[in-house]
């Protein structure tokens, strides 16, 4: 009876029907790009960098500026302006920070420029 069972027999496991790509394909594809830029999270702890390479970017990041948004941006200009973007009114304190900045604005033209060569 053992002689007519299919199990183990290689027959069985094989997928060809289930294979859309030819093997030499998949060996000579191009391949996804390694490395990408921003791909290791700095606070990952699953991330399999060495101790020095955290260490070297850490050195790196040091010397970068830090990064502003651009609604951050927007609100250093004109502290009404994020609120105006997302079609709010600006709130009180914002009306009241734009008063304020136009003030000194005014103020420090009044004063004229600090060091200007004559």
């Amino acid at each position: 009876m053992s002689g007519y069972s299919n199990v183990g027999g290689s027959s069985v496991y094989e997928a060809g029907d289930q294979r859309t790509t030819k093997n030499s394909e998949i060996n000579n594809a191009e391949r996804y790009k390694e490395g990408q830029p921003n791909s290791h999270l700095a606070n990952d702890s699953k991330d399999e960098r060495t101790i020095a390479n955290k260490l070297a970017r850490e050195e790196k990041r040091q010397n970068e500026p830090e990064p502003i948004a651009k609604e951050a941006a927007e609100s250093q200009k004109d502290p009404t302006l994020p609120a105006k973007n997302h079609g709010n009114e600006p709130s009180k304190g914002a009306k009241i920070d734009a008063e304020i900045q136009e003030e000194e604005e005014e103020i420090m033209k009044k004063k004229g420029s600090w060091g200007s060569k004559k």
